[in-house]
């Protein structure tokens, strides 16, 4: 009877712990953050008030840290936040700013001053829109600002800026789970990203906003977090990064003005996340970038006004490219280099060059896309590369390029397309190509199929209307 006696005593003596927790007071019980941690017990709450404390902290157990004050918005963040502020002076040592424990809340705090902020760095980068950075692994972790390694804990309602690496750390360790809940928090002008989740790592990841980080406002290495409603803007590189194997959901967040695409995704076939549902605009290069043999599906984004294409895809990429709205770009609407993607139920229009531009030796199956008034044209096959292409609308209402171009050393089959609008043709083929069953209706009477020297067409069960009959370059008739 003896041990379960001494279980119940155990069991008695939690939970009358647990009905009286107690709550520390910073400065009025200890002068100290960490000295009041130290004095804690799971369950405690201790409460911190308005003022710099020169110190690094690390969290016990169960324990929750908190700034005094109401929920109210100040400036950036919450005030409370704003005007509790954890100094961590400079380049002192190898510890982080604060480090979480399992169970434990850090809640409201400004975090900084960890490690060396290098501001002419920072600059020379945002110029060069950080091109000339080495490829370093977020995984290296380094001294952030908050670092979470290998436990489930809550970070909430900070800010964190001017650290010498990733302002929020997030890290999973062999055998241990690590799913933390990050929220609410701001992180900017970091030299490494805003918040970073690395090995393993799951995390939520919601409402924060990280701006004018080193690297990507929130990255990923090998981690596969929840990443939903940030908001990530003028970074050196992208908005969110994804590398490295790692395969998040990332769904309705914000992505602008970052000084590469608002979302970039490479590094191995591995890294397959699945992105939808995100904003990515007015970004210096694509709204969303896959490269380096990447496999995400990217479903139901809105990629606009970006330098470059709204999605693209390049050296080996093999993304699924699903029922997004690219619109207003300043290149393609959707673009592969070097990629095979599936291009389908997409909507393009209004970009500056084609609506969909598949190149440079790509191989891509293009199904059931709507292109429209894209200022050069709205399919583009150049550079050696092939597409299989059917069901797609593809229309122009004025102007002098064809709707679809398959340049010399491409090949294309085109079967139950419907191709609309003016232009000296609705497609010039100077490759190979083979149509059939599509349907062609001119407005200004260019020729519907012009098939260009030392290009072959093979013709069948094509419709044509407004546009002359095809022809070639010597104007016979086509076949």
């Amino acid at each position: 009877m003896k041990p379960y006696f001494s279980l119940l005593v155990a069991v008695i003596i939690a939970g009358t712990h647990a009905l009286s927790a107690a709550e520390i007071q910073v400065p009025q019980d200890h002068p100290k953050i960490q000295g009041a941690i130290g004095a804690a017990r799971s369950g405690d709450l201790i409460i911190v008030a308005p003022g710099r404390y020169l110190e690094r902290i690390k969290l016990k157990p169960g324990i929750t840290v908190r700034s005094k004050g109401s929920d109210e918005k100040g400036k950036l963040g919450l005030t409370r936040a704003e005007v509790t502020i954890i100094d961590g002076g400079g380049d002192q040592g190898k510890a982080p700013g604060v480090e979480l424990a399992e169970g434990a809340t850090l809640d409201g705090f400004t975090i900084t001053n960890i490690g060396l902020y290098n501001e002419k760095k920072w600059q020379l980068n945002w110029m060069e829109k950080g091109a000339n950075q080495a490829h370093e692994h977020i995984g290296g972790f380094g001294v952030p600002g908050i670092a979470v390694t290998g436990v489930s804990c809550t970070i909430r309602n900070n800010i964190v800026h001017h650290i010498g690496d990733t302002g929020i750390a997030i890290r999973g360790k062999k055998g241990k789970r690590c799913a933390p809940v990050v929220s609410n928090n701001v992180c900017y002008r970091n030299m490494g990203g805003g918040i970073g989740s690395m090995k393993g790592s799951t995390a939520i990841i919601d409402n924060n906003i990280c701006f004018e980080n080193f690297y990507a406002g929130i990255g990923h290495d090998n981690a596969n977090p929840v990443v939903t409603r940030n908001e990530c803007y003028a970074n050196i590189r992208s908005g969110i990064g994804i590398s490295e194997g790692a395969c998040p959901v990332v769904r309705k967040n914000r992505c602008y003005e970052n000084r590469r695409s608002g979302i970039g995704i490479r590094t191995t076939s591995r890294t397959r996340p699945v992105v939808e549902d995100n904003d990515c605009f007015q970004n210096e290069m694509s709204g969303i970038g896959i490269d380096e043999d990447a496999a995400p599906i990217i479903r139901d984004n809105r990629c606009h006004h970006n330098k470059l294409a709204g999605i693209g895809c390049q050296n080996g990429a093999q993304p699924s490219i699903l029922e997004n709205l690219c619109f207003e770009n300043g290149a393609a609407g959707i673009g592969a280099i070097s990629a095979t993607p599936l291009i389908r139920d997409n909507r393009c229009e209004k970009n500056r060059t084609a609506g969909i531009a598949i190149s440079e030796k790509s191989h891509a199956l293009v199904l059931d896309n709507v292109c429209t008034e894209n200022k050069l044209v709205a399919l583009a096959v150049p550079g050696e590369s092939t597409a299989l292409v059917i069901g797609n609308t593809f229309s122009r209402s004025s102007g002098m390029p064809p709707i679809i171009v398959i340049p010399q050393g491409s090949s294309a089959t085109l079967i139950q397309n419907t191709i609309e609008g003016g232009g000296v043709a609705g497609i010039i083929i100077q490759g190979n190509a083979t149509l059939t069953n599509n349907t062609l209706k001119g407005s200004n009477g260019g020729s519907g199929i012009w098939i260009r020297e030392n290009g072959q067409a093979l013709l069948s069960g094509n419709q044509i209307s407004g546009y002359t009959n095809p022809v070639n370059d010597q104007g016979k008739p086509g076949r």
